[in-house]
């Protein structure tokens, strides 16, 4: 097998930026197979996770750890106000599905007037306050 040479092209931001983000896309692949049923491990590493890591935004954990369940750890007296928000929200957008155009406004609701706890950290709590306001059938579109 011949040694790799990286194209032309390639300079330093490149293998500086590859650095930075491969450990997050490795994790995503691992993720992407254990979802396939191919193999891989559940690392609970969604894009989002994939994104804000690669770009720092987000600490990568170990390679043999998943990736933690932001609501798993809240407390009822914090999951309880992202909950009753989720569930408002799912009241009032009623013709429309989960996607991202819409979590980003409601992230941005969330950010602007609610609290100053982060939206990664309540984000799957709005979402089950959300899918109980819209009823079983949100739950198996998703």
């Amino acid at each position: 097998m011949s040694a790799r040479q990286d194209p032309n092209w390639w300079n330093d931001e490149h293998s500086s930026a590859w650095e930075r983000s491969k450990e997050a896309l490795r994790r995503d692949w691992e993720q992407t197979k254990a979802d396939w049923g191919a193999g891989g491990r559940e690392l609970n590493q969604t894009f989002g996770d994939t994104l804000r890591q690669a770009t720092g935004q987000q600490p990568t954990p170990p390679a043999d750890r998943p990736n933690p369940s932001p609501s798993n750890d809240l407390a009822w007296a914090d999951a309880q106000p992202a909950m009753r928000f989720g569930y408002g929200a799912g009241m009032h957008h009623v013709d429309s599905d989960w996607d991202e155009a819409l979590e980003g406004r409601l992230r941005q609701d969330w950010e602007t007037t609610l609290t100053d706890t982060p939206w990664v950290r309540v984000k799957q709590a709005v979402r089950r306050g959300w899918d109980s306001a819209k009823g079983p059938a949100s739950v198996e579109r998703r």
